[in-house]
């Protein structure tokens, strides 16, 4: 992904709610596969890490739920982690 895209991304993102929260539970399989729906239905996604009890950083949150989901994280600021995955079948239904 390039800067330029990246930048497109993140611009897009400013608008999105958080879908789920990363608490002291850390991650889950259930979460991963919310996530992995979300991403399905949307591309683009925002989560939240509750900085007072997650058990690891948002960085190492980010790239844990990035590697699992096979997504690329856009941008870690706070406690908020974006996420895209392309989806063809999303554009599929645009074109017609």
């Amino acid at each position: 992904m390039t800067s330029k895209e990246r930048a497109a991304l993140r611009a897009q993102a400013n608008t999105l709610e958080p879908l789920f929260q990363v608490g002291k539970g850390g991650i889950s399989d259930a979460l991963i596969a919310q996530t992995d729906d979300a991403l399905n239905a949307r591309e683009l996604i925002k989560l939240k890490v509750l900085l007072e009890s997650a058990p690891e950083s948002p960085k190492d949150t980010a790239a844990a739920i990035a590697a699992a989901t096979g997504s690329e994280v856009v941008q870690v600021v706070g406690g908020s982690m974006v996420f895209y995955r392309f989806n063809p079948e999303l554009h599929k239904k645009k074109k017609k």
